[in-house]
């Protein structure tokens, strides 16, 4: 058996990497995962699409998770808004009340996913902005991306990350608008019509 020396970074090979999933459905999950908005908030619109692998084939054992900033643009300061089951101690859901941006939703066996939460509104000199983190199987690190909402024109074409990407590929970060406050996002892995995915240093 050989002896590597550990001592010297130069000499310790790299550990493989292991794709992350599918395991999802246990323990990730969590009732009103879904549901970021506030009940009855006048400002909550409707995000929903599907997730893609390279060959155009639905994923249904995808994580979607979405954080953003409230109406006025500032990043959600309270504790959490979850409710546990004093008996048993699992997740109730959430209580409705306080907005945290932030929800993880699992994709059905369509791939489909669906979320309601507020309007963000803009930070900066960014256009309005959801941020967005993608887990799914064949993937060795989850994936990072943005759903721009498609209301300013004007806001887009100023934002400082859009204007980075190239104009044919711009369309992939922008969400459709549906009506009755609506949008759709699909995310693609690979690919024809591929996400943008963004890199954080």
């Amino acid at each position: 058996m050989t002896k590597i020396d550990t001592s010297r970074p130069e000499t310790v090979l790299p550990t493989p990497s292991h794709t992350v999933g599918p395991f999802y459905g246990h323990a990730l999950p969590f009732p009103g995962g879904d549901d970021i908005a506030p009940v009855g908030h006048p400002d909550t619109i409707t995000l929903q699409g599907h997730v893609y692998d390279g060959e155009g084939n639905p994923l249904p054992d995808a994580f979607v998770e979405l954080w953003g900033a409230d109406p006025d643009g500032n990043l959600p300061q309270v504790d959490g808004s979850m409710r546990r089951d004093p008996a048993s101690g699992g997740f109730l859901g959430r209580n409705g009340v306080e907005f945290t941006g932030w929800g993880r939703i699992q994709t059905d066996a369509s791939g489909h996913w669906s979320a309601r939460t507020l309007r963000p509104g803009a930070r900066g000199r960014s256009a309005p902005y959801i941020s967005v983190c993608v887990f799914a199987r064949g993937l060795l690190a989850h994936l990072f991306t943005r759903i721009y909402l498609p209301d300013d024109a004007a806001a887009l074409a100023a934002d400082p990350l859009l204007s980075q990407v190239a104009a044919e590929r711009r369309d992939t970060l922008i969400a459709v608008d549906q009506g009755n406050a609506a949008y759709r996002f699909d995310i693609r892995l690979q690919g024809e019509g591929e996400t943008v995915f963004l890199e954080f240093m």
